[in-house]
C-alpha cells in the first residue's frame, strides 16, 4: 500500500507538504528578533536577557541538526519528521503562553530542539520524492522556504508585534503545524533504501553514544552562547575571561568531536562527508552566503527603524518586494537547473548579484527615498536566488545515498550558524566602527571648520528667539551638532556591514571555480 501511494503521488504534492513545516521552522530563527524589547517589557525582564530567546533557540537547533541523519535512520525519517513537528507545534504554543523570561527560554529550547529535524529531513524528503533528472526543481522548493524564512522573518514579526502582541508571533505556528502535520502524515513515506537502513540499525542494537552527545552539545553551546554574548563581554578583551573559557572550551570539544568521528564506524555527527570536493565547497560558500544574509536582514530594519524613522511595518514594506523577486527568480532557476546548465555558472552569477547589491548598499546617504533600498536590496535577493537551488545541487552530486542524512544534517546546521555568525559579526561591526567614525568626524568639528561655524550661527540664535536664554540656546545647538555628528557615524557603521559583506561575497568566486561541474540532466545529477 505505502509503496503504491509512493509511485502515485506526484512529486510536488510531497514537496509542497514538506517546504511548510520547513519554512515555518527557518522563520522561527529571525521573526523573533524585533519582538526582543517587547517581550522584555511584557515579562518584566532585562532587555539584555531577553536575547536569550534567541540563543537558547539557536543552540538547541544547533545541537540537533547534525545528528538528524543518525536520527532519522534510527526511529525511520518518517516517525521523526512527524515528531519534531507535533513537538514544535506544541513548543510554539507554549512560547505564546510563557508567563515568565525563564519559561518562554525553556520552551524555546524544546521548540529549537524539535525543529533541528525539519529541514534536514525535508531536504532529504525532497530529494527522495524528486526524480533525479527533476532534482533541480526540488531544491527550488527547498530555496525558496529557506530563503523567504529570514527574509520576511523581522518583517512579519514587528508587523504580528505592532498590531497583535508579541504572543503572537509563536501562536502563528500551532494552526500551520497542525496543518502540516496532517498533510505530510498523509503523504510523507520512508524510501525502502531508507527502510532497510532503518531495520539494519535496529536489529544491531548499538548503544546511543552518549560521549558524542555531550561533545556535539558542548561544542554547539559554547559557541552559540560565544557569538550571542561576545560583543557584549568585549570578545578577547573580556576581563572575567568568560569569552576567552567559552573560545577554549568549543575548540577543544569540536577537535574532539571530529577526531571521535573519523575513527567511529557510525558516529553520531559524520564528518566524512567533508571528504567530498564539492560538499565541502558548497558548505563554505553557503555558510558565507547566509551570514551575509543574516547580516543584512538584522541591520537594514533597525537601520531603517533608528536613522530613517520607519515603524516596524514601514520598514517592513521597504523590504518586502525583494520577497517576490526571490519567489520568481527560484521558478527560473529551477527550469535552467532541469534543462541541463551547469550549476557552477548560475551560482557565479548569484555571487555576482550578491555582491553587487551589497556594494550597492555601502554606497547609499541619509538623503535617499525608500525605493532607493528597495532595489539594491532586491538584487542581493535575486542573486541568493541564483546561488542556492544550483549549490544544493552541486553539494549532492556526488553524495551517496548512505551519507546523504549525514550531509544534509552538517549543510543545515553549517548554514543556520553562517547566519548566527554573520549576526554576530554585524553587531561587532555597528559598535566598534560606530566609536571609529564618532572619533574621526571629531577631528573636523573646531572653532575653524566653516560648517560647524554656519551651523553654530543658525541654531543659536534660533534656539534663544524660543528660549530667551543665550545660555541653554549655546548648549541647544551643541546638542544638535552632536546628534547630528552620532547620526552620521551610525550611518556609516552601518554601511561598512554592507561593504564587508560584498567584499565576502565577491570572494567567494575563488570556491566556486574550484568545483566539479554539476549538471542535473537526462536522468541523473552528475559532477564531472
Amino acid at each position: 500500500m505505502n509503496a503504491r501511494l509512493e509511485r502515485e503521488l506526484p512529486p510536488w504534492v510531497v514537496g509542497l507538504a514538506v517546504v511548510i513545516p520547513t519554512f515555518m521552522e527557518i522563520l522561527d530563527t529571525t521573526i523573533a528578533n524585533v519582538a526582543l524589547r517587547y517581550i522584555a517589557g511584557g515579562l518584566s525582564a532585562p532587555v539584555t536577557d531577553s536575547e536569550w530567546v534567541i540563543t537558547s533557540y539557536l543552540a538547541a537547533n544547533a545541537v540537533i541538526l547534525p545528528m538528524s541523519g543518525w536520527l532519522g535512520t534510527r526511529l525511520g525519517r518518517r516517525r521523526y519528521f512527524l515528531l519534531s513537528i507535533a513537538i514544535f507545534t506544541l513548543a510554539s504554543a507554549l512560547c505564546g503562553m510563557a508567563p515568565s523570561l525563564e519559561f518562554l527560554i525553556a520552551a524555546r529550547v524544546l521548540q529549537g530542539l524539535a525543529g533541528g529535524g525539519l529541514q534536514p529531513c525535508s531536504q532529504a524528503i525532497l530529494l527522495d520524492a524528486f526524480p533525479k533528472e527533476q532534482r533541480g526543481g526540488a531544491m527550488t522548493m527547498f530555496g525558496m522556504a529557506a530563503l523567504l524564512g529570514p527574509v520576511v522573518g523581522p518583517t512579519f514579526g514587528g508587523w504580528i508585534t505592532d498590531n497583535y502582541g508579541w504572543q503572537w508571533i509563536f501562536y502563528v505556528n500551532v494552526p500551520v503545524g497542525v496543518l502540516a502535520f496532517l498533510y505530510c502524515r498523509a503523504v510523507v513515506r520512508d524510501p525502502a533504501y531508507l527502510q532497510e537502513q532503518t531495520r539494519a540499525a535496529r536489529a544491531a542494537r548499538k548503544p546511543f553514544d552518549i560521549r558524542g552527545l555531550g561533545l556535539l552539545a558542548t561544542t554547539m553551546i559554547s559557541w552559540e552562547v560565544l557569538l550571542s554574548k561576545g560583543q557584549e563581554w568585549d570578545w578577547l578583551g573580556d576581563p572575567f575571561w568568560r569569552v576567552q573559557t567559552l573560545a577554549g572550551v568549543f575548540a577543544v570539544s569540536l577537535v574532539v568531536l571530529v577526531r571521535r568521528s573519523w575513527r567511529m564506524a557510525d558516529p553520531l555527527v559524520n564528518f566524512r562527508t567533508l571528504k567530498d570536493r564539492n560538499f565541502r565547497s558548497c558548505c563554505v560558500i553557503l555558510a558565507c552566503a547566509y551570514g551575509v544574509l543574516y547580516a543584512g536582514t538584522t541591520s537594514l530594519p533597525a537601520m531603517l527603524q533608528t536613522l530613517f524613522g520607519y515603524d516596524a511595518t514601514m520598514s517592513g514594506l521597504v523590504l518586502s518586494p525583494a520577497g517576490l523577486f526571490a519567489i520568481a527568480t527560484m521558478l527560473v532557476i529551477g527550469r535552467l537547473l532541469n534543462r541541463g546548465t551547469d550549476a557552477r555558472i548560475l551560482m557565479i552569477i548569484g555571487i555576482l548579484l550578491i555582491g553587487t547589491g551589497n556594494y550597492w548598499m555601502a554606497s547609499m546617504n541619509l538623503g535617499i527615498s525608500p525605493w532607493q533600498i528597495v532595489w539594491p536590496r532586491v538584487v542581493i535577493i535575486i542573486g541568493l536566488g541564483f546561488l542556492f537551488a544550483p549549490l544544493n545541487v552541486a553539494a549532492f552530486s556526488t553524495i551517496s545515498l548512505p551519507m546523504r542524512g549525514a550531509a544534509v544534517g552538517l549543510l543545515a546546521l553549517l548554514r543556520n550558524e553562517g547566519g548566527s555568525v554573520g549576526t554576530s559579526v554585524a553587531q561587532t561591526i555597528l559598535e566598534r566602527r560606530e566609536q571609529f567614525h564618532t572619533l574621526r568626524l571629531n577631528e573636523n568639528l573646531d572653532g575653524f571648520n566653516p560648517a560647524v561655524t554656519n551651523l553654530l550661527n543658525f541654531a543659536q540664535p534660533y534656539f534663544e528667539t524660543r528660549t530667551g536664554d543665550p545660555v541653554m540656546a549655546r548648549q541647544m545647538a551643541l546638542q544638535l551638532m552632536e546628534n547630528m555628528r552620532d547620526r552620521q557615524a551610525t550611518a556609516l557603521s552601518y554601511f561598512d556591514i554592507f561593504w564587508v559583506a560584498s567584499m565576502l561575497a565577491f570572494g567567494l568566486l575563488v570556491l566556486v571555480l574550484l568545483m566539479k561541474r554539476s549538471v542535473s540532466t537526462g536522468g541523473h545529477v552528475a559532477a564531472e
